[in-house]
This record gives C-alpha cells, structure tokens and sequence, in this order.
C-alpha cells in the first residue's frame, strides 16, 4: 500500500471538508467493489485451480479413485470430495 499526501491528491475543498472529520492520521480508502476483482482472478490462479479441479472431475469420472486422485494430486481424500461435490454446480 502506498501513502499520498491528500494536499498533493484532493481538490482544496474536499480536504477542508475531510479535515472537518481527521486531521493529521492516515486513512485507507478502500477499492469500490465493481472495481475490486475477485479471489485469484488478477493473476490467473482462480483458472489455475479450476482447470485443475476440471480434470480431477474428469479423471474420476473415467474410474480414477480418490485415493489416487489425493496422491496425484497432493490433496487430502476430503480435499478431493470437496471438489468433486464443488464441481457438480459447475458440471
């Protein structure tokens, strides 16, 4: 996170108006949220995990177990049913 001096960013009548309510502490403003991506979506790991959880589903489906599904992947048997029960939504 990067730190600006309001007086070199705000307009002189918004940072009076500021200054009524803070003076002299920092202040996040925060993203709006249309702005705001989600969850892994910045730098492609949301595809990531899910290209990966599409071919467990399809590895499964094939026969794979999920014990050799778990190995495979280096995923807990659990880790491996949350997906498969995740991706019906999906599917």
């Amino acid at each position: 996170m990067k730190y600006n001096n309001a007086k070199d960013m705000l307009p002189e009548w918004l940072l009076k108006q500021i200054q009524l309510y803070i003076q002299g502490e920092v202040v996040y403003i925060p993203i709006k949220k249309e702005v705001r991506a989600k969850w892994g979506e910045a730098n492609g790991t949301r595809k990531l995990y899910m290209k990966r959880n599409m071919e467990i589903v399809n590895k499964y489906i094939n026969g794979a177990r999920i014990t050799d599904l778990s190995v495979q992947y280096s995923l807990s048997e659990h880790s491996i049913k949350k997906i498969l029960t995740g991706m019906k939504k999906v599917i």
